[in-house]
């Protein structure tokens, strides 16, 4: 199996993962909104939290929930996955080919949430990219005037 199968693997198997952890993970634009709660939980101040989802295995769930990021862009913007299998570190280097022909590296986006935190919001990423994530659920919006 190659990176670009592997890849859409991962991505099933975390949204499972995720949908039976509580996290909606349906591969909508909002569901990125699930991400970034999924970090908020499970590795506040960039650390897994002890005994929490990302205790284990770190390297491969980064992998997969980058590849869930990276599968909810194409869902839903476009674009063809593309990467090397002969690279050693195809996983982290695996891409998305933008229909506008721009190149993207969600894993690696995902490894700088996990990370550095908010700063690296996986939600403002969507949305620079064109997707409407929402507001985020349960946040009610201000009313300014009345």
């Amino acid at each position: 199996m190659g990176i670009v199968e592997d890849v859409h693997e991962a991505a099933a198997w975390v949204a499972a993962a995720l949908t039976s952890s509580g996290y909606r993970a349906d591969f909508s634009p909002g569901s990125l909104w699930e991400v970034e709660r999924f970090f908020e939980v499970e590795a506040p101040d960039g650390r897994p939290r002890p005994d929490g989802l990302l205790a284990r295995q770190l390297g491969a769930r980064l992998f997969a929930v980058g590849s869930y990021v990276g599968e909810v862009i194409r869902r839903n913007a476009g674009g063809t996955w593309s990467g090397d299998d002969n690279d050693p570190a195809a996983e982290i280097n695996v891409a998305l080919q933008q229909p506008d022909g721009g190149r993207i590296w969600p894993v690696q986006r995902v490894m700088k949430r996990y990370s550095n935190g908010a700063e690296d919001s996986i939600t403002a990423y969507g949305a620079v990219l064109g997707l409407d994530i929402g507001a985020r659920p349960g946040q009610r919006r201000r009313r300014w005037f009345r």
